[in-house]
């Protein structure tokens, strides 16, 4: 009987000492994550953006600037749309200087905003719009407009990863038109790392009353990360409600995950000409390229 006793103690302190050893392990991860959360959360920051045609630095998530100077030339209009993968490849530079000649509007995603990159873009003299998604070692990095005329207006929203916790970046700008309408853009990269796709709606959700209230043409463009059915299916369903078509390509070499492409351009108000996605070694995505006419 003493016996048993003695293993029903032991076997007790045994199930105890799991249990604290499973309680610390708890503990330490969920303090672990907080620390994460909260570190990436200052590596966030609130939704901010840049304008280059005031001083260099991102101001609060909307500016407004008066600008008359129409993008479009007598009536046509060129529209890039990239995904620059951080500018991590050596020929990044010859490939966005000829995108940025042959095009009045060009859409970034995945801009870092490092020494280098602002070096390009002061001697380029573009006029460039910036909403920041992160900050990582105090660079900037998110979408990114660069065109051959200011915008009137650009706003910045953000939308965080729930796995990885990093904010995927939203731009809404408007630029003038010689029809004497706005142009209104929206630069967006979608959310990549959501199992029930709802931060992924929700981002696209965000820009539906600013394209419902606009009266003019609109550009919906970006590396929407739609690399399953789902994702694809909440932007076509967005799309269709908003009247926006999407472009079609004569040449489509638009990166593509399980054969679903991830860039897209949608338009409205606007006649389009041609569309094309060549190959490029300058990033993992290669660019969309469009002509269109105003009506």
């Amino acid at each position: 009987m003493v016996h048993g006793d003695v293993i029903q103690k032991s076997f007790q302190r045994g199930i105890l000492k799991i249990k604290h050893k499973y309680l610390l392990t708890f503990l330490l991860i969920s303090g672990l994550l907080l620390c994460y959360h909260s570190i990436i959360a200052t590596f966030n920051g609130k939704p901010e953006v840049m304008m280059s045609e005031q001083p260099p630095f991102f101001v609060s998530n909307c500016s407004v600037q008066p600008s008359s100077a129409s993008i479009d030339r007598q009536g046509l209009l060129n529209i890039a749309v990239w995904n620059i993968y951080k500018q991590k490849k050596l020929n990044w530079q010859p490939v966005l200087t000829e995108l940025t000649q042959n095009n009045d509007l060009v859409l970034l995603q995945e801009a870092k905003l490092n020494r280098t990159f602002q070096q390009y873009l002061e001697e380029k003299q573009f006029h460039v719009v910036m909403a920041k998604g992160f900050k990582l070692m105090n660079v900037p990095m998110g979408v990114m407009n660069v065109s051959t005329q200011p915008a009137n207006e650009a706003c910045a929203y953000q939308t965080t990863e729930p796995l990885i916790r990093f904010a995927k970046s939203t731009l809404v700008s408007r630029y003038p038109l010689s029809t004497g309408e706005q142009l209104l853009v929206i630069n967006l990269h979608g959310v990549n790392f959501d199992v029930r796709l709802t931060s992924f709606e929700a981002q696209f959700k965000q820009i539906l009353s600013k394209v419902t209230a606009h009266r003019g043409p609109v550009i919906l463009a970006g590396d929407f990360n739609t690399w399953r059915d789902g994702r694809l299916d909440i932007v076509k369903q967005l799309a269709h409600g908003l009247r926006l078509e999407e472009a079609q390509y004569k040449v489509d070499f638009r990166k593509r995950v399980f054969g679903l492409p991830l860039d897209h351009l949608y338009y409205r108000g606007l006649s389009l000409i041609n569309a094309n996605s060549n190959e490029t070694t300058a990033s993992d995505h290669n660019p969309i390229q469009t002509q269109f006419a105003l009506k």
